[in-house]
């Protein structure tokens, strides 16, 4: 077997083992093992967060990702509603895998900054409240060292969100894919260390016209989370479009073994192209996972 392969196993035995029960006797366990640490937006299975958890359930995933943007506002979401949705999450057996928090506009951008400064910080205390340590979204364009002011009011509202995650226990994972891996690594190096992470979208990489691989070789420790995603490249950077995993030009064996390579233990999320039959992609996306 060559040594890509093994990798690819060896992280998928490693994500198991991770959470695996002591024992492992609980009965029927073993058949949910092998995916124990994907996870899938609830968003794309149901309006009902309720109807949602059960369907993730269904298909033995244990994680699933909120959407605090659609599917859940963090400011209108009381105590007895957190602790109701922390009961129907222990009543499947799922955890929250991250939150996500997909604004319009990034972090460089002044129009309406405070509102989003505040609401992202809402997001990072609804996702520690949940029991998640990870939020997502994308930063906005990153301005080049030539755009001073720009490149200041981006790191410094980046520290800032980075200070505010330490304080709730919940960071901040900047999209790689529309951003560029390299220029994610110039912030990861202007902001105070460990402030922010990266959510390793591959799709979205091989839109812009990055090489995954390459992404998880470049972001290294900085990688929070990873969405398996897939797609075809247009003739220009970001013309390109997503498909159904496993359909595209994304290597995802490779992409794991990288991924084993730097020893990410984190989640792997999952996300459907076709909204009508989501379910149904998801499982046959679990199952050529699981297939490498």
């Amino acid at each position: 077997m060559c040594s890509g392969a093994v990798a690819v196993k060896d992280l998928v035995k490693d994500l198991v083992d991770s959470i695996a029960p002591s024992g492992r006797q609980a009965a029927g366990f073993q058949a949910a093992m092998d995916i124990s640490r994907f996870s899938i937006p609830t968003v794309s299975l149901s309006r009902s967060l309720r109807h949602a958890l059960r369907k993730v359930r269904e298909l033995g995933v244990r994680g699933v990702e909120l959407d605090a943007r659609s599917g859940l506002t963090p400011d209108e979401v009381s105590q007895s509603g957190i602790r109701q949705i922390r009961k129907w999450l222990a009543d499947e057996g799922l955890v929250v895998a991250c939150v996500a928090f997909p604004t319009r506009r990034g972090y460089a951008d002044e129009e309406s900054l405070e509102g989003r400064i505040a609401a992202t910080k809402s997001a990072m205390k609804f996702a520690y409240d949940m029991g998640c340590d990870v939020v997502t979204n994308h930063i906005g364009d990153i301005p080049s060292s030539d755009d001073a002011a720009k490149w200041k009011l981006l790191v410094d509202v980046l520290a800032d969100l980075g200070h505010w995650g330490e304080r709730v226990g919940a960071r901040l994972a900047a999209e790689a894919g529309r951003a560029s891996p390299g220029e994610l690594v110039r912030v990861f190096e202007a902001v105070p260390e460990g402030a922010i992470g990266c959510d390793l979208v591959t799709g979205s990489l091989v839109v812009h016209g990055h090489d995954p691989v390459e992404a998880v070789g470049l972001l290294g420790d900085h990688i929070l989370a990873v969405h398996a995603t897939d797609a075809v490249a247009g003739a220009f950077a970001g013309r390109g479009r997503a498909v159904v995993l496993g359909t595209g030009q994304v290597d995802l064996p490779s992409v794991l073994a990288a991924l084993g390579e730097r020893d990410y233990r984190g989640w792997i999320g999952l996300e459907p192209v076709d909204g009508v039959g989501a379910e149904r992609e998801l499982a046959d996306a679990i199952r050529f996972l699981q297939s490498l």
